[in-house]
């Protein structure tokens, strides 16, 4: 699969929202505005999971090779994975509600 057809707009099924493709030369994996992501790979891009459960973001992590990330976790088998917080784009993820979610655990 390549990134141009990873690049695509996709309905949240968490939220509802409508999710726009990244315009920052990215690829997007998971919902702006709850951040939460669809269990869809075993290793980053390969789409092989049989899973397909949602993925709750659980923390946010910094790296200074990657930048913030953050974590998830699949609701359904528990698997864990990062993934890049979306900045510099039309829709930014809102880490200032994952922050302040993570303040009320």
């Amino acid at each position: 699969m390549t990134r141009k057809r990873e690049n695509t707009s996709f309905q949240c099924e968490k939220c509802g929202a409508e999710v726009i493709r990244l315009t920052n030369g990215s690829y997007r994996n998971h919902c702006p505005y709850c951040l939460y992501s669809k269990h869809l790979d075993n290793t980053p891009g390969d789409r092989l999971s049989e899973c397909k459960g949602l993925m709750k973001p659980i923390a946010l992590d910094y790296s200074a090779k990657k930048g913030h990330q953050i974590l998830h976790q699949c609701v359904k088998c528990k698997k864990t994975q990062k993934n890049k917080v979306a900045t510099d784009t039309v829709q930014e993820d809102n880490i200032i509600q994952l922050m302040y979610q993570l303040q009320l655990k």
